[in-house]
């Protein structure tokens, strides 16, 4: 399995840099039984079923990212410079591992303020990283960083724009509850009140699991050989609760479908021994084409980045062949793409979720 089998042509414009407005106006392209239909995020009501679930990420999105002076004495006196960091994940000693730019220049023990209220001291440089301890804690951390902070745009918006005040409500799900994502789940974007309300009202079920995406979402694969690359951790949660009420779907015939791969990465962490189970930890699960589908029955997600990991799940769930189909068609369609862009509904014949054991935990 090569890197190059998870590659396509992709127009830059069809890269997204604003969401929809409203939310659930975004297209929505279903893929089921090797059809395609098109339509719109609103027409779900149409393709769920009562006693359908769908999985929700209540992660919330913290503005990671901050610009900054960092101070320290020379021999000319005192000297301050530019600096930008991005926090990535609280540490156990207390400090934020968080990503500088410019790296090479700062050094342990200079300081850098983010604002009047906000200011950190560089401790260690690890790995690339470095480790910040900031002046405050508890609540009183979380106004401040509110108030100086940016959503962590993904890099190919970032690129073409900065991060503004109205990024802090678009890139945030309506149900967001417990921070410390540093990415947003991108499919439940497309997800308003009123879209919410007629789901329930059509019978489809509801349960909400926490992963904490991390900017790990981002990376490239490097290796030719992608069953070699190694993902990320990320720190995730499935609640007795929730456990309890995707088992007692699937027990009772009606599909479970997450929406996003992060919800999807989740669950599929929790039954590794074909059960769902309340589970709770860091998950580096690598979803590829071989994967046995446990808990998953579909997905809705947007439509992600050539050879990307996220690609490669949705060639697991779907069969390589079918999802070059489908993106051939949202490409040729002038779908938007990536984390503002349009959503996908992906529902595999039952032969592509009982494929042979494949995949990495």
């Amino acid at each position: 399995m090569k890197l190059s089998d998870f590659d396509f042509d992709l127009p830059d414009d069809l890269i997204a840099t604003r969401p929809a407005n409203p939310r659930s106006s975004a297209r929505l392209l279903v893929a089921e039984g090797g059809s395609l239909h098109d339509g719109h995020v609103t027409d779900l009501i149409r393709w769920l079923q009562p006693g359908d679930r769908l999985v929700l990420n209540d992660t919330k999105v913290i503005p990671a990212r901050l610009s900054g002076l960092r101070h320290r004495d020379s021999t000319q006196g005192a000297v301050a410079a530019k600096i930008e960091a991005t926090l990535l994940e609280p540490r156990a000693d207390g400090t934020w591992a968080a990503l500088l730019k410019p790296l090479k220049k700062i050094k342990a023990g200079e300081e850098i303020v983010f604002s009047e209220e906000l200011s950190a001291r560089l401790e260690a440089i690890e790995d690339g990283q470095g480790h910040l301890r900031f002046n405050l804690s508890g609540t009183s951390f979380d106004a401040a960083l509110a108030e100086a902070g940016a959503m962590p745009l993904p890099p190919y918006i970032a690129a073409k724009r900065a991060a503004d005040e109205q990024d802090k409500t678009d890139y945030q799900t309506v149900w967001a509850k417990n921070s410390g994502a540093v990415a947003a789940p991108t499919a439940s974007l497309h997800f308003d009140a009123p879209l919410l309300e007629a789901l329930k009202a059509r019978g489809v079920e509801i349960s909400y699991v926490t992963l904490h995406v991390g900017a790990g979402t981002f990376l490239p694969v490097k290796v030719e050989d992608v069953t070699t690359h190694r993902m990320h951790a990320e720190w995730g949660k499935v609640s007795e609760e929730a456990a309890a009420e995707i088992a007692a779907t699937k027990a009772a015939g009606g599909r479970v479908i997450p929406v996003g791969t992060t919800a999807l990465r989740l669950i599929e962490s929790a039954a590794k021994d074909g059960r769902i189970h309340a589970w709770e930890g860091d998950t580096d699960i690598f979803i590829y084409p071989g994967f046995t589908f446990q808990v998953a029955d579909a997905l809705m997600t947007n439509f992600h980045l050539p050879k990307s990991t996220l690609l490669m799940l949705v060639s697991a769930l779907m069969g390589q062949e079918e999802i070059r189909k489908i993106y051939a068609h949202a490409v040729e369609n002038r779908y938007r793409f990536f984390s503002y862009g349009d959503a996908s509904l992906l529902i595999p014949a039952k032969a592509n979720t009982s494929q042979k054991s494949g995949g990495k935990s």
